[in-house]
């Protein structure tokens, strides 16, 4: 699919790697729409972009299709969606206090990495299969954004991995499933990428975590994340496929 003159959302496109992403995809032609619990960093990268930004949450369904409506009446109908908001968590089973982990949190956590991302791409094809398909029987192309940690989770990551592995085990039954309406799903698992949180580190421990990956040794840039979610979308030929984007890095225990 060309970029140009396509309709694209992106979630968690206020910072980060979604930032990167919107920015690329903006800069080869795309009309990007941001969604984002941040609504104020949303409408900064929107209006650098000539974009549109719209506040919601994920994992609510009628905050999505409220987003996507916003989305739609700014650009058009929308062929491209990059799903990359997520959230984060560190908690071991077993707390220092003798306690057990609060349940809370992994729910947390896979409710906007796992539920959310589901909540947004079953909206999304639903739009996109009504679509007149392009040249070459196309309809739309998604993206899921998983993690290293979902094949090598660290101590404590239980939630973070289950949500992350969780849509490495979705791609290829969304892929196969989406086939019939001409619409393609793949995912990228990021290693460790200089990301605004990553960033606020101590620069030692920056310095570790870089001298942790095999070759470059440097941490991922936001910018080369994005030029791979934008290579999907022109390569009509990726399809139900788990790409790392990680310098060969393999995560130890912790």
């Amino acid at each position: 699919m060309h970029i140009q003159d396509q309709a694209a959302v992106v979630t968690g496109g206020a910072s980060g790697l979604g930032e990167a992403t919107a920015r690329a995809l903006a800069a080869m032609g795309a009309r990007v729409a941001i969604l984002d619990r941040n609504e104020a960093g949303a409408r900064r990268v929107a209006d650098a972009l000539g974009g549109v930004a719209c506040a919601c949450d994920i994992t609510d369904p009628a905050s999505v299709q409220a987003a996507l409506a916003q989305a739609r009446q700014a650009h058009g109908p929308a062929r491209i969606l990059m799903n990359v908001a997520g959230v984060g968590s560190a908690k071991r089973v077993v707390q220092k206090d003798g306690s057990a982990a609060p349940l809370e949190d992994f729910s947390r956590v896979v409710q906007v990495n796992l539920i959310g991302t589901y909540n947004v791409s079953r909206l999304f094809a639903a739009d996109c299969a009504a679509l007149d398909p392009l040249e070459d029987g196309e309809r739309g192309v998604m993206l899921f954004t998983a993690s290293v940690a979902a094949f090598d989770g660290q101590v404590g990551q239980q939630a973070y991995s289950a949500s992350k592995a969780a849509l490495v085990g979705m791609t290829l039954p969304m892929a196969c499933d989406l086939a019939q309406h001409g619409i393609r799903v793949c995912t990228i698992a990021p290693g460790i990428f200089a990301t605004p949180l990553l960033m606020e580190l101590p620069e030692a421990v920056q310095a570790s975590l870089a001298a942790s990956i095999p070759f470059p040794k440097r941490l991922g840039q936001p910018e080369e994340f994005a030029a791979l979610a934008c290579h999907i979308v022109t390569n009509g030929h990726l399809n139900g496929e788990v790409i790392r984007l990680d310098g060969a890095l393999r995560m130890a225990p912790r």
